[in-house]
């Protein structure tokens, strides 16, 4: 990518660093999408031992780009979420990556197209890790900060993308602990 290229491309994700979340860090500062996406790609770095099989490279593009059709439309939280905004989400996003270079957009477009259809380990991994992460950073911010519907979410959510391994099957009950305390000191 040609260097004007790619300062056009990075003035387009930088605002995911402006994008926020429905939740808060630790300190109570209302999260990033980028801020998401960094943590997950951190987690998928801790995780490659676990997971020798899977190509963690490509886990982490996955956890960097996944993201990327919120700089148009903004994040919109899961429970909240419908076909439509899916739709328009995709069909922005979609756009942009036609105007990247052809060996850029190709790659993209693959990485998304395998993200979507949630087959490879790869893909897996990678759904798992992003409901997952959103779980840990609601244990990390202040109680006070979540919606009535996360204290239920907060011990369900995510159960059915991890199901395809023991470790992930095992962190997400560590993470339901750790929602069960915090629940219990209110």
């Amino acid at each position: 990518m040609e260097g004007k290229e790619l300062l056009h491309t990075l003035a387009v994700a930088e605002r995911l660093k402006d994008t926020t979340r429905h939740c808060y860090t630790s300190k109570g500062r209302q999260e990033s999408v980028a801020e998401h996406s960094w943590m997950m790609t951190l987690m998928a770095f801790f995780m490659k031992n676990e997971f020798p099989d899977a190509d963690i490279n490509k886990i982490i593009q996955m956890c960097i780009i996944h993201d990327l059709g919120e700089c148009f439309t903004g994040d919109i939280p899961t429970f909240r979420k419908t076909k439509e905004h899916e739709d328009t989400e995709e069909h922005l996003l979609n756009a942009w990556i036609d105007t990247l270079p052809e060996a850029t957009k190709k790659e993209m477009k693959d990485l998304y197209k395998e993200m979507a259809e949630k087959q490879t380990i790869e893909a897996k991994i990678y759904k798992a890790i992003d409901s997952l992460e959103a779980l840990i950073q609601h244990n990390f911010s202040d109680i006070s900060t979540w919606s009535e519907n996360e204290f239920e979410l907060n011990l369900t959510y995510a159960d059915d993308r991890v199901g395809f391994s023991k470790y992930l099957s095992d962190l997400r009950e560590e993470i339901r602990k750790d929602t069960m305390k915090k629940i219990s000191k209110c």
